[in-house]
């Protein structure tokens, strides 16, 4: 069986007892960054083995991992934080297992994309999620384009070194819209901002943002 293992997105207190069991009972634990996993698994004297799996190595160390799944053993998948398979290499080790019919399951757990969708406030019946915008202006300022007529609650994540950059195409694009900007999700300084993308950028000119940010824009 593959398990596919929702881990904390900040507060370790964050995981259920069912996790903390499989994590437990596994012969191998799939890791993102072992190093990361290895502070949440030695605050739940966890000793199962860990081996690494990301972006660079998931070609290789899946067909590694995918033996080790064909000989019956049980191995958990865990991402750095939340749900593996959203925007990390677990989808490829997921789909890996899926068409060599090996079982999967999942475990649910903390995903920052649902905690800052109920923090905003904004409709949550129907919702859009991109991922991360793209680096350069121009092409962020187009995929928001075609974005601003949407009729869904539009939900994308952001880091603190373009959090500025982006909130400014947003006002650009979106105008006075009332949109909803979370950053530390879980932690001690979790944050939600709430209104135009503007009074936003004047806050954070003024703070400077830190941590990993879930931007939140409602339907038009």
């Amino acid at each position: 069986m593959l398990y596919v293992v929702a881990t904390p997105i900040g507060n370790l207190k964050d995981i259920t007892f069912r996790a903390v069991e499989v994590l437990s009972s596994v012969d191998l634990i799939a890791c993102e960054d072992t190093r990361h996993t290895k502070v949440l698994l030695d605050h739940y004297a966890i000793k199962t083995p860990t081996t690494s799996f990301f972006q660079h190595n998931r070609f290789v160390k899946g067909e590694y991992i995918l033996a080790f799944l064909k000989e019956g053993k049980d191995i958990a998948l865990v991402s750095d934080a939340g749900m593996p398979g959203i925007l990390d290499p677990g989808y490829n080790l997921i789909n890996l297992a899926i068409k060599n019919n090996i079982a999967v399951t999942a475990i649910p757990g903390p995903c920052a994309l649902v905690n800052a969708l109920v923090l905003s406030g904004s409709p949550a019946h129907e919702f859009i999620f991109v991922g991360f915008l793209p680096n350069r202006s121009v092409a962020r300022k187009n995929r928001l384009k075609g974005l601003s007529g949407s009729k869904y609650t539009v939900i994308f994540y952001e880091s603190c070194h373009r959090i500025l950059s982006a909130l400014e195409d947003i006002n650009e694009v979106y105008g006075p819209r009332e949109i909803t900007v979370v950053r530390e999700l879980t932690k001690k300084f979790e944050e939600a901002r709430r209104g135009s993308a503007q009074t936003i950028v004047e806050y954070f000119q003024s703070v400077k943002p830190r941590g990993e940010f879930v931007i939140v824009i409602p339907p038009a």
